[in-house]
């Protein structure tokens, strides 16, 4: 019995083909990741800059824009809903008395912990069904990915 590829890069080959596929694929992994989250009422903005915090530590709002790529202004908005709720704090800067950091609070911690546990369980869930032969495929892809990404 033939078996069908079931992508168009794999029927036709290419580079153009591949980075469609890989395209929707990535988005449609990233859109399932992001629903697996410790508290629905965060938005992925707000998860982001959360983030952002628990790797990189306390900096301030135009730090945290420049990092997400977004106008300060929408960080302001993004930083006041996170205060509101009680996830990230500010305090002043040591080095400059006119600007503040932003830093997460116990909450924001629990927040983005939680988040990256039940990310990585479900992560780990759909791996498990997949042969070892398919998990070493993937890990090659990891790498491969992890290098597009830095360049």
């Amino acid at each position: 019995m033939t078996t069908v590829p079931h992508s168009r890069a794999a029927r036709e080959g290419g580079t153009g083909a591949l980075s469609a596929d890989l395209r929707v694929a990535l988005m449609r992994i990233v859109r399932r990741l992001r629903a697996e989250k410790s508290d629905a009422d965060i938005t992925d903005s707000q998860y982001a800059v959360l983030g952002l915090l628990d790797v990189k530590g306390p900096m301030t709002a135009a730090s945290l824009a420049a990092l997400e790529r977004i106008r300060p202004p929408s960080m302001t908005r993004i930083v006041g809903s996170l205060l509101e709720a009680g996830l990230v704090e500010r305090a002043a800067h040591p080095d400059d008395g006119r600007a503040q950091l932003v830093a997460l609070t116990p909450a924001g911690r629990e927040a983005v912990a939680e988040t990256r546990r039940r990310r990585d369980e479900w992560l780990c869930r759909q791996l498990s069904q997949l042969s070892t032969e398919d998990r070493r495929t993937l890990a090659r892809a990891a790498e491969l990915l992890q290098g597009l990404s830095e360049s």
